[in-house]
């Protein structure tokens, strides 16, 4: 079980590596709702989201020997870009498997980012296959961009963040796709003050976190009609509990 602790080490870890981003606010939006709303602006990070927190966290506890064959990672853009920088930064070739159907702005910045793209069918199926024949053929060291404590952990920093600032804050929404994002939230909450409700929103034709948490078990995705590309996956076997 991933702890508080695992998340402020992981803060450590990269403070020097990420930005605080800020938490901002709009009066007309709270006119719209009735509520105060404050928006952690994680698309001002760098590689323009949250994935450099668990990326970086991740790619800073591999040793030499596991980094000598290179990173490997199956990812829609925004994880892949995330690792593609962390890589780069210790100069360590990375290659981000990437379905064929990946809009050109996020294959863009896996490129910037200084990633190598290998090209998988847009289905579970291929990209797993895929990952397994670039790791057998290289020995590339996996990176998963969810289902790993050190990603979860360090997707918390962000949380870390908010609850620092708003101990007291009443919830937190966030989105959840393979659920790094939503389970570092949820400890970084949880931990920190028992009483703040923390939903995960996720889309309605890719809903299967809601359906699996209705169910008591993982449940896949029925369908995944939703122009959030990044939040098609499924969610994972260490996200989900």
């Amino acid at each position: 079980m991933i702890s508080i602790l695992d998340i402020k080490d992981a803060f450590d870890r990269i403070s020097g590596h990420i930005h605080k981003t800020p938490i901002l606010s709009s009066k007309t939006i709270d006119r719209l709702v009735g509520a105060e709303v404050l928006f952690k602006c994680e698309n001002l990070q760098k590689t323009g989201s949250f994935k450099i927190r668990g990326a970086t966290n991740a790619v800073k506890q591999l040793s030499t020997s596991q980094l000598s064959n290179g990173i490997v990672t199956v990812s829609s853009g925004n994880h892949g870009a995330a690792l593609s920088m962390a890589g780069t930064r210790i100069n360590t070739p990375v290659t981000v498997i990437m379905p064929s159907n990946t809009s050109k702005i996020k294959i863009e910045n896996v490129k910037r980012s200084g990633g190598s793209i290998v090209w998988c069918e847009p289905n579970q199926r291929s990209r797993e296959q895929t990952l397994e024949k670039v790791v057998s053929d290289t020995g590339a060291v996996v990176v998963h961009p969810y289902n790993d404590a050190r990603v979860i952990a360090g997707q918390g920093t962000a949380g870390l963040e908010i609850v620092s600032d708003y101990p007291d804050i009443d919830a937190i929404i966030t989105p959840v796709s393979g659920g790094g994002l939503l389970s570092g939230t949820l400890l970084s909450a949880k931990y920190t003050n028992p009483k703040i409700k923390v939903y995960g929103a996720e889309p309605l034709e890719a809903d299967d976190t809601f359906r699996s948490l209705q169910e008591g078990k993982i449940v896949p995705n029925k369908t995944t009609n939703t122009i959030c590309d990044g939040l098609r996956a499924q969610v994972g076997s260490i996200t989900f509990p």
